[in-house]
This record gives structure tokens, C-alpha cells and sequence, in this order.
């Protein structure tokens, strides 16, 4: 009889024997990771359905030295919701609107809502959600605001921290912190939700959170364009951004592997340009208003940045399917490189001015550490944030190269650290860049992640060993 088994009875009493999974094949789901880098191992998952749930599972897991592993949607890149031995409990179940309020702008959720259902909820009442990312039908809010996710239109909105006025969190001991305010303006302490937002469960378990909404566009504008490099397209961020200000929502790098990646892999899309070109952006304008034509000014913008050598091609979307399928070749892009053997990936952040520079440094130094090295870099440079994902040599083996992780870790690393940027842009720490943090992290700020971890989970039953390993 497992040493787990009263606690086990214990929990099922409270959330439901059908909610305590313990058979291999019902677990099976949840223990297996998105990259396929690591499985799971966990003696059981819990599924509880309520806040009040949670915080009982939490504190009685707690009692017992118990550690768990909180997980929503189980789309984490870097191994975060993934348990290693601890219970896992998965929020799935908390998956509720709890409230709508166009007046106020503002949403309540709970953690275990999928993200595109935050959006339909949020259009129903004519406003916008405005956090999307590839993974957004099957994504959680939890996991969304656990991670701090980005997201392809963070260069007007900001990241899942900045859309967030209120959480609802459940402590290491089970106490149950209530802050789902909807104001605007507090400054009666400290700002706890921030000790929450990025810190990938290891402080507490979100449950619920209060998010901002915004008028909904009333029109949108998409366009592909061909550039001739980088510094081409910062220079027509710069032109655009000065032309439309807020307007100018999404910002999206592209080289040409990728898109051709996309196209060779993933049926239906379409070939934007007669001509291969090295390097392509995605861009969108949208408002909430038609006081001004977007079509127009980002016409009469192209104009002018054709005349001066930034864009060498351009289509400008005439329907919302044709938009679409310039969506697909920038968020197809992570499934399309699966096709082409092992990958390696990289989720950093440089100022935005310096995008040019880190990739001059970053693309001729990962491929003389291994000729035939295909990169693959593509981001949001509205907001600095490349993923420099690296598809493995034509013929090579994927376990060998993949054994070669560390390797450009730490070339890539080296550089974004020198240029002040962050090695961890917007998928987070969890298991895969603990040790890579522990290496790069100003020593004070490690200090300081520790002190709150032992303030806030002083047994170290949160999500362990995960972010600060610990």
C-alpha cells in the first residue's frame, strides 16, 4: 500500500475520488511535456474544482510534507509544470468567467480558463483581451500569468503581467490571499500580485485574477513585407511606429528559413512573394476607431519605406482570409521546424535598438561551432524578444546534437548577457534555464529570489527545484 494512500483517501473525500487520478494512463496526459524534453513522474494528479478546493489540497499536502507541482494548461516550454516525483495538482478545472464588465474593463477569471475563451468572452461585449500567443486554444490563464507570457502583441499592450489589476492566490500553507481588485489606482502597500506574476508557482497558486480589457478594434490592417536585413527593419519600426504611434500593434522578424519551414510543412499556407527574400515582417495596425483610414497610412508608410531601402516587397492584406495566411507563416513556425529534425531553442531579449547587433554576433557564431547548422531566428522585435531556435544539421543525428544544448547555451547566452539582455524573455525559467540563471543572474538579485522563496513556501512544497532550485 503506497505510503500516499490516506492522503490520497483524505483529498478524495473532499474534490471526489474521480479527481484523484492514480492510473498511468489517466496521468499519462498530464506528464508529458509539449518539447517532448522531459516526462513527468507524479504517485498521482489532483484535479480540484474550486478555490476553496485547492486551498484544502494545498494546506493538507502541506501538513504532510507533501510537495506538489500546480500545472493549467500544459503548455510550458521549459519543464515549469512538470512534476518529478511531487503531486501534481492541475487547475484544469477551474475554468470559470466569473465576471464581465465593460464598464469598469475589466474580466475575472479563474486559472484553469483557456485563454481563447477569455478572448470570446471578452468580445462579447465588445472589448479585447489583448494577450495572443500560438498556443492560445489550448493554453491556461494560470499558466499565461505563472510564466509571464509575451505574446505577438506585447509592443502595445505589454506583457500578461502589465494586463493584470487583481489576483486571487492560494499560499504555501493554504491561506487564501483575496486581491481581485478592479482598480486602477492602489497604492495601499506593497503591490502583492507582483510577487506572483512570473514566478512560475513556486510562491503560490494562482487561482483567479482580475484582467484588463480594451476597446475592441474597429479595424485592423495586415501586412507582409520583404526587408532587406535587420537593421532595415528596425529602421521601419522607427518609421511606422513614428507614423501610426499605438496603431502599430504587432512587429514580427522573420528569416527566411523559417518561412520556408512553414511553406515546405504545413498545408495550405501560401507563398506571399513571387521572390525568396532573406528576411520578412509581419505587421499589424489596428484601432479602435475608424476616424482614420489604417489601410492608408500604412500604405502611404510603405510608400516611403520602399523609397528609402527599408522594404523591398510588400502585400498588404485585402480580406481577412489573406490576413490570416500571413499569420500562419509567422505562428506555424514553431510546429513547421518539428518537421525538420531537433531543435534547439533560445528565448532571449536585447534592447530593441540592438536586435540588429545580437543577431550579426549570434548567426555567424552558433554555425562556425557547427557547420550546417540551420538558424532559425524569428520574434517580436517591436519588443527586443527573438527566439533563436537552432534546427539541427541535414543528416545529423538529433540525439547528438541535441546533446550539444549546452554548448550554444552558452554562446548565445554570452552574447545577450554582454548586450544587457535577458536570457529568458517570455517562456520562463522552469527546469531548462535554472542552471543557465543560477550562471548569468547578478548575485544580489539571487539572493533576493531565495529570501522570498523561504518567506513565502519556507518547506520548499511549491513547484521545487524549479526557477531557483530550490
Amino acid at each position: 500500500m503506497s505510503a500516499l494512500s490516506p492522503l490520497l483517501a483524505t483529498l478524495a473525500q473532499r474534490i471526489g475520488a474521480a479527481h484523484v487520478l492514480t492510473d498511468p494512463a489517466d496521468m499519462a496526459p498530464y506528464l508529458r511535456e509539449e518539447r517532448g524534453l522531459y516526462q513527468g513522474m507524479t504517485p498521482a494528479v489532483l484535479r480540484p474544482g474550486t478555490t476553496e478546493e485547492v486551498a484544502f489540497v494545498v494546506e493538507t499536502c502541506a501538513q504532510a510534507g507533501v510537495a506538489i507541482v500546480p500545472q493549467s494548461g500544459n503548455t510550458g516550454l521549459v519543464g515549469g509544470q512538470m512534476p518529478f516525483g511531487e503531486v501534481l495538482v492541475s487547475l484544469a478545472r477551474l475554468d470559470r468567467v466569473r465576471q464581465v464588465d465593460p464598464v469598469d474593463m475589466t474580466m475575472t477569471v479563474e486559472a484553469g480558463c483557456i485563454l481563447d475563451r477569455a478572448h470570446e468572452a471578452a468580445e462579447a461585449v465588445g472589448c479585447l483581451f489583448p494577450l495572443h500567443i500560438a498556443s492560445q486554444g489550448s493554453c491556461r490563464i494560470g499558466g499565461n500569468l505563472s510564466t509571464n507570457a509575451g505574446g505577438t502583441a506585447v509592443l502595445r499592450y505589454g506583457n500578461a503581467r502589465d494586463l493584470v489589476l487583481g489576483l486571487e492566490v492560494v499560499l504555501a500553507d493554504g491561506r487564501v490571499w483575496n486581491g481581485l481588485k478592479r482598480l486602477r489606482k492602489n497604492n495601499a502597500g506593497y503591490d502583492l500580485k507582483q510577487l506572483f506574476l512570473g514566478t512560475e508557482g513556486t510562491l503560490g497558486l494562482i487561482t483567479a485574477a482580475v484582467l484588463k480589457l480594451f476597446p475592441a478594434p474597429a479595424q485592423r490592417t495586415t501586412a507582409f513585407l520583404a526587408v532587406p536585413d535587420p537593421a532595415a527593419a528596425l529602421a521601419l519600426l522607427a518609421r511606422l511606429r513614428g507614423e501610426a504611434g499605438d496603431a502599430l500593434t504587432t512587429f514580427e522578424l522573420m528569416a527566411a528559413f523559417g518561412v520556408e519551414t512553414v511553406l515546405r510543412h504545413m498545408p495550405g499556407t501560401v507563398r506571399p512573394f513571387r521572390d525568396t527574400h532573406d528576411w520578412y515582417v509581419l505587421v499589424e495596425l489596428s484601432a479602435p476607431t475608424r476616424a482614420f483610414d489604417l489601410a492608408a497610412l500604412l500604405e502611404e508608410g510603405l510608400g516611403a519605406a520602399m523609397e528609402a531601402g527599408e522594404v523591398l516587397d510588400a502585400v498588404i492584406a485585402t480580406s481577412g482570409a489573406q490576413a490570416a495566411n500571413m499569420w500562419r507563416l509567422r505562428e506555424d513556425m514553431s510546429e513547421a521546424q518539428k518537421h525538420e529534425g531537433g531543435s534547439i531553442k533560445h528565448d532571449v531579449s536585447v534592447p530593441v535598438s540592438r536586435v540588429p547587433e545580437f543577431l550579426a554576433r549570434a548567426l555567424p557564431a552558433v554555425v562556425a561551432a557547427l557547420p550546417g547548422l540551420r538558424p532559425c531566428p524569428f520574434g517580436h522585435v517591436g519588443d527586443g524578444n527573438i527566439h533563436f531556435n537552432l534546427s539541427q544539421p541535414v543528416g545529423m543525428e538529433k540525439a547528438a546534437f541535441i546533446a550539444m544544448w549546452e554548448t550554444f547555451n552558452r554562446i548565445v547566452h554570452d552574447i545577450v548577457t554582454d548586450m544587457d539582455g535577458s536570457i529568458a524573455a517570455e517562456h520562463g525559467i522552469g527546469i531548462l534555464k535554472r542552471e543557465e540563471l543560477a550562471h548569468y543572474a547578478d548575485p544580489v538579485a539571487l539572493d533576493l529570489m531565495h529570501r522570498m522563496k523561504l518567506a513565502l513556501d519556507p518547506a520548499g512544497t511549491l513547484n521545487p527545484g524549479k526557477v531557483i532550485g530550490t
